[in-house]
């Protein structure tokens, strides 16, 4: 008697706790904009110990839309930077000029390793200089050079923080104005200003928080012509953005980039910034 009484209270237990739902993944569009204006200014009048006048401004806007649905995923994402800096009685220069643009179809077969199909687009928005000869020599301009890149292959994406993708890639490079060293072909005598390659591609996401205030985030680039090992392009970019208070930010950006086309040396850009954020959805 006692073990049915047992029995019973058991079953009671358990049938009274409600039964939680199957939380169910919220499919459609996800919308996402943010800016960051930064602005420094120094000014001196009779200082002593010396120094000169100096202002600089960057402006930054990171977007990101994603339709999320049951059988596929189509997130875009594009990114502008753009600012100038002045030191003393010198003309203002660009400090930083960038326009990264990402469109990836991932078809889902619900495996570790799913089918995608992506389209990259990167240039910058304003004619670029090089100060080391005089008088000054545009080197860039507007999509000059301007890269294009569309790949097929691979991704893997488990939704936590880390992502990549790898395929078979086409990588065209335009230009109109500055075909050297982007787009011609030193070894023929015509000049050319574009340059398509087949190749590889490899893109890596990996996004994490430090602590509650702190996000690190990297993305890297990789395309391989499979002619050399030496003449694999990378393009890394890491971010560390902390957020003090609802509109105010500080963040360190450092980024490599190698392309053996350009240059057989590295090229590194580092950026610390404070300023105002704003996120407009």
């Amino acid at each position: 008697m006692k073990r049915w009484l047992i029995l019973g209270l058991l079953v009671f237990a358990i049938t009274a706790v409600p039964a939680q739902e199957e939380k169910k993944p919220e499919y459609g569009w996800k919308n996402e904009v943010v800016g960051n204006l930064n602005f420094t200014q120094n000014s001196f009048s009779n200082w002593a110990a010396g120094g000169e006048d100096s202002w600089s401004w960057q402006l930054d806007v990171l977007a990101r839309f994603v339709n999320d649905r049951k059988d596929y995923t189509w997130a875009n994402s594009g990114k502008l930077s753009f600012g100038k800096t002045q030191v003393g009685d010198a003309e203002a220069r660009k400090a930083a000029d960038e326009i990264n643009l990402e469109s990836v179809f991932t078809y889902k077969m619900d495996v570790y390793m799913n089918p995608f199909v992506a389209i990259t687009a990167k240039t910058q928005l304003a004619k670029g200089y090089s100060y080391d000869v005089s008088p000054k020599a545009a080197v860039a301009g507007f999509f000059d050079p301007g890269y294009v890149t569309e790949s097929i292959g691979l991704g893997y994406n488990r939704g936590e923080g880390f992502k990549t993708r790898f395929g078979a890639a086409l990588k065209h490079t335009f230009t109109s104005d500055f075909p050297v060293p982007y787009a011609d072909d030193p070894s023929t005598m015509e000049i050319e200003d574009t340059k398509t390659e087949f190749g590889a591609e490899s893109v890596t996401d990996f996004s994490t928080k430090l602590s509650e205030t702190i996000l690190f985030t990297s993305k890297l680039e990789m395309f391989s012509n499979l002619k050399a090992l030496n003449q694999i392009d990378i393009n890394w970019d890491n971010l560390f953005s902390a957020k003090l208070t609802e509109y105010i930010s500080v963040s360190f950006n450092i980024k490599l980039f190698y392309d053996r086309d350009i240059s057989i040396r590295r090229q590194l850009r580092q950026t610390l910034a404070a300023g105002l954020t704003y996120s407009v959805l």
